[in-house]
Order: C-alpha cells, then sequence, then structure tokens
C-alpha cells in the first residue's frame, strides 16, 4: 500500500495565536509531526496543507512538502474535511492514486508511533473499515455527570436512562476522540463528507499521549508532560 501522511496547520488560531509555530521543547509544534511521520518507515510522503507563509517554511526545513491550502478552506469556520479532500487532490494529480491517508495534527505532539502503527494496523486488518480513529476515556459521563441545562436553568442528565446510576464505575464507559491520528482509505475521503459516514474503529491511546493543545493551558500541559 501507499501510505501518505499530513499535518494540516492553519495560520490561524483563536486559543493560542500562531501555535503552530509556537516553540514547544526545542523546535516548533508543527515539526513533531512531520519529524514522526517522515521518520516512520511505513509512511512514504509527508505533507503540510497550510495557508500561510511562516508554516510552509517551517514545513519545508523539517522536510515536508508544501501543498498551498485555499483562504476559503482556512478559515476558522471551515470544515477540516473539505481540506483533507483538497489535499488528496491536489496529491493524486500530482504523484498519482495512493491507499492510505494518514492526518496527524500539529496539536497532538506527544503522540508515539506504536499510536499510529496501531492504527495502520487497524485498517489493514479489517477491509470493512473505512477509517480508524484515536480515541481515550472520558473523565465525564453523559449517564453520570454531563448534564444539560433547560430554557429555565434546570439541569438534567444529558443522557437519562431507565437505569439508575449511583457509582461512576457502573456506567458505560464514554470516549473522547483525539487528535493524535486518523487513519483511512483514500477513496473513503473522496466519497463522504464526514468521519462517521463509514465504518469506524477506534483504537484508546493513554490520556497522557492524547493531549491536544487547544489552548494555553494545554499548552503548558504538554511542556510538563513532555519533560517527563
Amino acid at each position: 500500500m501507499t501510505v501518505y501522511a499530513f499535518v494540516f496547520a492553519r495560520g490561524g488560531s483563536k486559543g493560542v495565536p500562531r501555535k503552530n509555530v509556537k516553540i514547544l521543547g526545542d523546535r516548533p509544534l508543527l515539526a513533531y509531526s512531520i519529524e514522526m511521520a517522515r521518520d516512520m518507515g511505513e509512511i512514504d510522503k509527508t505533507f503540510v496543507s497550510t495557508d500561510d507563509d511562516e508554516i510552509a517554511q517551517i514545513a519545508r526545513e523539517w522536510g515536508a512538502e508544501v501543498i498551498r491550502r485555499p483562504e476559503e478552506l482556512a478559515q476558522d469556520d471551515s470544515p477540516e474535511w473539505l481540506a483533507w479532500q483538497h489535499a488528496v487532490s491536489h496529491v493524486e494529480k500530482k504523484y498519482g492514486k495512493f491507499n492510505v491517508f494518514v492526518s496527524l495534527s500539529a496539536t497532538a505532539p506527544l503522540r508515539s508511533k506504536d499510536d499510529v502503527r496501531a492504527c495502520l494496523s487497524a485498517l489493514s486488518d479489517e477491509d470493512e473499515v473505512d477509517i480508524v480513529v484515536t480515541v481515550t476515556e472520558a473523565g465525564n459521563n453523559p449517564f453520570f455527570n454531563m448534564v444539560s441545562i433547560d430554557a429555565n436553568g434546570h439541569a438534567g442528565l444529558f443522557n437519562d436512562s431507565r437505569q439508575v446510576y449511583t457509582r461512576r464505575q457502573d456506567v458505560p464507559k464514554a470516549y473522547n476522540m483525539t487528535t493524535v491520528a486518523y487513519v483511512a482509505r483514500t477513496e473513503f475521503i473522496m466519497k463522504a463528507k464526514r468521519i462517521f459516514d463509514g465504518v469506524v474503529k477506534a483504537i484508546d491511546v493513554p490520556q497522557e499521549r492524547a493531549i491536544d493543545i487547544d489552548t494555553p493551558v494545554d499548552f503548558e500541559i504538554a511542556k510538563c508532560l513532555m519533560k517527563k
């Protein structure tokens, strides 16, 4: 199989301004995802999709090929799925068809190669699977301690089932999706409109490797975890 990795990195960022080029440890945040993809034997090429000149320069310095993302696909409200499709189309025009699409978010610098390999294996082992996502067990649960609030400010369980749970350990497990890795069949990316249009396999990753940097606090947590 031909496997291509993509890092999608916009210049705009509200939570942490310029976070993709912000220095974490000894390098820009963006560099962690590029370096991992570049050093994995299972991945044939690495691309960075961006609308930003500085990000493009850093991407090239760290060994990735740059895909210029159109401005309309780089807004705060632009669906990333459309950026995925744009990147696939760009690459296929240049290099021809490829089998497996891997998205490695710049905001998950603590992932391991084993996490990515587990996703690749899950896709190749089951023919019916369209896309593999990564998850980590959620601290809150809609059956126990997550609530919705009505127009009067009254709270109720978000998922109020007939079963009454008095201990968190007894409720059905809930998981948060992470940005550690998305691994999909390329044809699925091009024909679908969202992840859950297909058969989705989940790979559980440890919470300490699943940090997704979206706020200044996330950035500080990543610094602490990286030191350990």
